[in-house]
């Protein structure tokens, strides 16, 4: 009895979910960040965590880790020596694909709960598909927004318009989750719900636009979550 009526109130209230990728669904950002900072340190350099946040959750054009590099040393950066390198420390550091802690019991609630499901993600499309293929839960997303879809990533709404387009949701029965801060703009520009959930990289940063923080999607239940929003209710 109890599960229907969380079911009847949460299908009245929230319709669907858009998760980001990187960092919320799979923990790619630290490994990322980490072989970056081993190839820094290979050439006596550091690379800081302050400047590496200024590329999470968008486009990577916004920070160019080669170029950051070769202002900090004398000698030539060997641009493919550097790529190589950087791709065997990733997959070093990435070890188990698995998805973050309560991200599976998230996707089945929201399918057992009648939710709509996509994913928002600044990432290119190549790069999202394949992880969500070797974690083998693409298909339980209804619609995937990506870096090719619109003309400009996080901190821009348009990936979030995306997605809410394509479930033929409003913002306000759509609950965002994410990692960045970027991302957490992102949705909440787009007039979304937000939940961030800051990893080992963003977890310093100031989220207090969203609408809730959770250390971990494994930390609440999705339907003692959803019990937050009030939908497109106005009070």
């Amino acid at each position: 009895m109890g599960g229907i009526i969380t079911f009847h109130h949460i299908n009245n209230t929230i319709k669907a979910l858009v998760f980001d990728f990187d960092g919320l669904i799979l923990d790619t950002e630290e490994p990322e960040f980490l072989a970056w900072q081993a190839v820094y340190q290979s050439y006596g350099a550091q690379l800081e965590v302050d400047e590496w946040l200024a590329c999470v959750g968008t486009s990577p054009d916004v920070f160019d880790p080669i170029q950051n590099l070769q202002t900090k040393v004398s000698v030539p950066i060997d641009i493919r020596r550097v790529q190589i390198e950087r791709k065997k420390y990733f997959k070093q550091f990435m070890q188990a694909l698995i998805p973050l802690p309560g991200v599976m019991d998230y996707l089945e609630d929201a399918k057992r709960l009648g939710l709509n499901l996509a994913i928002a993600s600044s990432s290119p499309a190549q790069w999202v598909n394949y992880y969500l293929q070797q974690l083998n839960i693409k298909s339980s997303f209804d619609s995937i927004c990506v870096a090719e879809d619109v003309a400009n990533v996080k901190p821009d709404p348009a990936l979030y318009n995306c997605a809410i387009q394509r479930l033929g949701v409003k913002p306000c029965e759509t609950v965002a989750f994410e990692d960045s801060l970027n991302g957490l703009l992102a949705a909440k520009g787009a007039g979304l719900y937000c939940v961030a959930v800051p990893n080992g990289i963003t977890r310093n940063l100031d989220f207090s636009l969203a609408d809730r923080v959770l250390n971990s999607l494994a930390d609440v239940p999705l339907s003692d979550l959803l019990t937050n929003f009030n939908g497109c209710d106005s009070d």
